[in-house]
C-alpha cells in the first residue's frame, strides 16, 4: 500500500513538474520580443491592400500569434480594424505604430515607431490619412495635447479603442 501512494506521488509530482516546465516555456516565447522594421515602397497594407507609402498620416505594424512575419498597414485606423476584430484581438504580440510629433504627416518616416500599446492617439481632428479619417499617434501625451491645440480631436489610449470609437471617426 505504501509503495502504491509513493509511486502515485511520484507520478503526481513529475506532472506537476511537466506542468511548470512548460508554463516556462509559454512565458519565454511570449516574452519574445519583435521589431518594427522599415515600410518598403511595395509594402500592401495588410487589411486593404493598398500601397503604404503612397498615402500621408501614421502607419501600423504588429506582430500576431499564428502568423508568421509582420502585418503592415497603411493607416492606424486599418491596424486597429484589424486589432478590434474579435479573432484578432488576443493574439496582438506587439504592434507599433509612428510617432507624430518626430515625423512629418505627409511622409512619416517608414523607419521609426514607437510601441502602441503605450502610445497616445488623437481622434477627431483635422488631418487626413489614408482614405480619410485616422487615429494620429504619439509616444508622449503632451505631444498628442499640442496636436489637439492645432488640430482638434480627444485623446484615447490604446485599450481604449474599440469598434464603436473607429465607426465614430467614420460618422463625424
Amino acid at each position: 500500500m505504501i509503495s502504491k501512494l509513493t509511486a502515485l506521488l511520484k507520478v503526481s509530482v513529475g506532472i506537476v513538474f511537466l506542468a511548470m516546465l512548460s508554463g516556462c516555456n509559454d512565458s519565454q516565447e511570449s516574452k519574445m520580443v519583435q521589431q518594427a522594421v522599415a515600410i518598403e515602397s511595395s509594402d500592401e497594407c495588410h487589411l486593404c491592400g493598398m500601397i503604404i507609402t503612397n498615402f500621408p498620416g501614421p502607419k501600423g505594424q504588429l506582430f500576431s500569434k499564428g502568423i508568421e512575419g509582420d502585418l503592415k498597414f497603411c493607416s492606424t485606423r486599418d491596424m486597429f480594424a484589424f486589432i478590434v476584430d474579435p479573432e484578432n484581438k488576443h493574439n496582438i504580440q506587439q504592434a507599433f505604430v509612428h510617432d507624430m510629433a518626430t515625423t512629418p504627416w505627409g511622409k512619416p518616416d517608414n523607419e521609426i515607431f514607437v510601441d502602441a500599446k503605450t502610445a497616445f492617439y488623437v481622434i477627431g481632428h483635422k488631418k487626413k490619412g489614408a482614405m480619410g479619417p485616422t487615429l494620429a499617434s504619439f509616444a508622449k501625451r503632451e505631444d498628442a495635447q499640442s496636436f489637439i491645440a492645432e488640430e482638434g480631436g480627444k485623446i484615447f489610449t490604446y485599450d481604449e479603442i474599440d469598434l464603436e470609437v473607429l465607426v465614430s471617426m467614420t460618422n463625424g
